[in-house]
């Protein structure tokens, strides 16, 4: 089989942008649309076609791939390009949906004749750029020799969860695995306010858990982005992480659990965005410590 596929990526933000790179640099034609379009037009510059609608840029795809904010804004931007879909397309939807939001995308698939692969991603701006994501993923077998090498330019590894993506394994285990990133990043931050308010410094903290089983890397580098004042441009948006937090807690309903952490942690990243950070990195929840924005 030849390798080299036509790939649609609609939603070119800090994740789809990096990933319509990583899959040009791999020899795929690639379009790219986004709906500011000021946001796609620097992707040119790498070969890549930039399209003026969602029609445009899937007429004609091996594989569309998308990474939209939400299930809702997935969906709409699919119907807009639901005229030039072809029976039978590969659509590796990356969005991180919601358990609901990956059903009723899956139902909009079998409506199409899509070939439905739930493919939500673990990482940020980082580890996109340099295509080292873990791509989540599950659909159906006899058809992942067309996806495999999108999910490869992406990511660095890809893990299957299951052959029918309208089951949402990959969105389920991606839920959890934010439920963790978003619950530690918060408590990084009360770490830092707490050390201020008690007049600690951050640095005595780290030196005391240093090499233990309590120290972690990723506490130190979120840390770091906010004692350095190095928020932006965000690894992963303090608004997009109250939308997942809000998914994780609304999951938890379904399955019967109460999850105090996620939903406190929610509220906390919505508190951050009402004061003004809700384009900074994630990490600014810390300032939901303080009354006003620091």
């Amino acid at each position: 089989m030849n390798d080299q596929l036509t790939v649609s990526v609609l939603g070119t933000g800090i994740m789809g942008a990096a990933m319509a790179r990583n899959l040009a640099r791999a020899g795929h034609a690639v379009r790219a649309w986004n709906r500011s379009r000021a946001k796609a037009e620097p992707l040119a510059g790498d070969g890549i076609a930039v399209a003026g609608t969602p029609a445009e840029a899937v007429e004609g795809a091996d594989v569309v791939l998308t990474m939209l904010y939400d299930g809702p804004a997935a969906l709409d931007v699919m119907r807009q390009a639901a005229a030039a879909l072809r029976p039978g397309t590969a659509w590796v939807q990356s969005t991180t949906a919601g358990v609901e939001g990956v059903a009723d995308l899956a139902a909009f698939a079998r409506e199409q004749d899509l070939v439905f692969y739930d493919a939500p991603v673990l990482g940020t701006r980082q580890p996109a750029e340099a295509g080292q994501l873990l791509v989540l993923a599950a659909g159906p077998a006899d058809g992942r020799h067309k996806v495999t090498p999108v999910l490869d330019a992406v990511g660095a590894r890809t893990v299957w969860t299951g052959e029918d993506g309208a089951e949402g394994s990959a969105t389920r285990l991606k839920l959890v695995a934010n439920s963790w990133v978003i619950a530690t990043t918060n408590a990084m931050g009360e770490v830092l306010a707490l050390s201020k308010a008690l007049d600690v410094d951050p640095q005595n903290f780290f030196d005391a858990i240093a090499g233990g089983p309590l120290d972690m890397g990723y506490l130190r580098a979120k840390s770091a982005l906010i004692l350095d004042d190095k928020l932006s441009p965000p690894q992963f948006a303090v608004s997009t992480a109250a939308k997942d937090a809000r998914l994780i807690v609304e999951a938890g309903e379904r399955g019967g659990v109460r999850l105090d952490v996620a939903a406190a942690s929610a509220e906390r990243l919505e508190r951050a965005a009402a004061q003004g950070h809700g384009d900074e990195d994630m990490a600014a929840a810390y300032f939901a410590s303080f009354d006003e924005k620091a």
